[in-house]
């Protein structure tokens, strides 16, 4: 049983974390630190971190230690920027697909982003965004952590998908009688805009289109256009306008190329991507986001977790090839970050993403750098407070191992600070839920 002074600490550690609310300064040492902006890694490193915020980074003996500093020494350990996954589904559950997620219900979906927030945190990542979630729950998610209410990685959130009837972002199971219909659906460039309004009203802080078919959507090609450019253009002309950025769930090639051409911020999946699409991409500025380690979670398990046999099929044609886009991608220099589809699979294995990109052509180093300075980078001013620098959230995590060795070691984190509170320690949660 869990004593009330037991409980009362943990509580107090938790409020450490809310705006305003005060916590002590921490001396942070470790045997190194990965610097992703600088493209290095420091040998013993020093942070000084007054409440929620880093001071000063360093190195042991040249950084001096504040009169009133704890002292928080990891050891052999090395730290890192709090890990950032830009596609995330924190409301959804992995093990019900198909016709099992027909029984869910948009409070329940809540219920399960608050127990995925903390599974997510305690994997290493501080700050997620989502892509994709049904009547604004993510926005409940999100709200809740950012009260202090509830514990989890800071969330930029979408709303609802906006996309075409009888598109990916519609719901498809069920026939004509019940008149499902997702909420985020739109046809034509003013219904598209009046949705991006919507979403922009009830709090997301993003937009996210269906540009294209999609794996796990019934009855539609995962290469076919659904949006058309001018339907894409009025959202991402809407969504800017209102300081938002915009993703493109893009699958086929003719969405790809139209959704940059018409200025979408970052393209989800991008497996079809060709030469027209990575030249377009450098030429305008536009970010892929490739969940290439799904692809292996839903070819061994999705058929147990509900999946359509149609789903798999459709993961068999595009898997593959999507790897190889990815590659592609990297070798011609377009801007990636780490994007994972969790959600898909089971929240907390976020990381295993990180061996996959490196398996398919980046470095440790460019695959941390996807997850961290890159993704807070793309963030925008969303992302202005992320990163082991003065001035920003003392967001950091460590592992055991060196990364950029075997990045794989990422799978495993030991340490978790997030605004400059400790959630784990010694592979442990330190407050506990």
């Amino acid at each position: 049983m869990i004593s009330k002074s037991a409980v009362i600490a943990a509580c107090l550690t938790a409020l450490a974390g809310i705006p305003g609310a005060h916590a002590e300064t921490i001396y942070l040492t470790a045997a190194r630190m990965i610097d992703p902006v600088a493209g290095k890694a420091v040998d013993k490193p020093a942070i000084v971190i007054k409440d929620d915020r880093i001071v000063s980074v360093g190195t042991a003996g040249s950084l001096a230690v504040p009169e009133d500093a704890r002292k928080l020494d990891l050891g052999g350990e090395t730290i890192l920027p709090g890990l950032i996954d830009m596609h995330v589904h924190i409301t959804s559950r992995h093990d019900k697909a198909g016709y099992e997620k027909l029984g869910i219900s948009v409070p329940a979906q809540a219920v399960t982003g608050i127990a995925n927030a903390w599974k997510t945190l305690q994997a290493g990542f501080t700050t997620l965004r989502n892509v994709g979630a049904n009547g604004f729950a993510d926005v409940a998610v999100r709200d809740s952590i950012n009260s202090g209410e509830n514990i989890g990685p800071r969330l930029f959130v979408s709303g609802p998908l906006i996309g075409a009837t009888g598109g990916h972002c519609d719901e498809n199971l069920l026939p004509f009688a019940y008149h499902d219909t997702k909420e985020g659906v739109a046809d034509g460039v003013d219904a598209i805009r009046r949705k991006v309004r919507e979403n922009h009203k009830y709090g997301a802080d993003l937009i996210k289109l269906c540009a294209t078919g999609g794996v796990l959507s019934k009855g539609d090609a995962v290469g076919a256009q659904q949006l058309t450019y001018d339907e894409m253009k009025a959202a991402v002309d809407e969504a800017h306008m209102l300081g938002m950025k915009v993703a493109a769930h893009a699958h086929g090639t003719s969405g790809i190329n139209d959704a940059i051409r018409a200025g979408v911020d970052t393209i989800e999946h991008a497996s079809l991507a060709d030469d027209e699409s990575i030249k377009l991409a450098k030429a305008k500025g536009a970010v892929f986001d490739m969940d290439i380690y799904n692809d292996d979670f839903i070819l061994a398990e999705g058929l147990k977790m509900g999946m359509l046999p149609e789903n798999i099929a459709k993961e068999k044609t595009i898997g593959r090839q999507q790897r190889e886009t990815f590659r592609k991608a990297v070798q011609a220099g377009v801007t990636m970050t780490f994007g994972t589809d969790a959600g898909v699979y089971p929240h907390g294995d976020n990381a295993r993403q990180f061996a996959k990109m490196v398996e398919w052509g980046m470095t440790p180093m460019q695959a941390i750098q996807a997850a961290t300075s890159t993704a807070a980078r793309v963030l925008g001013s969303l992302g202005n407070d992320l990163g082991l620098a003065p001035g920003k959230y003392a967001d950091i995590v460590a592992v055991d191992g060196d990364p950029l060795s075997n990045v794989a070691e990422l799978e495993h984190v030991k340490f978790v600070m997030k605004a400059g509170v400790v959630y784990r320690q010694d592979g442990k949660p330190v407050v506990t839920r």
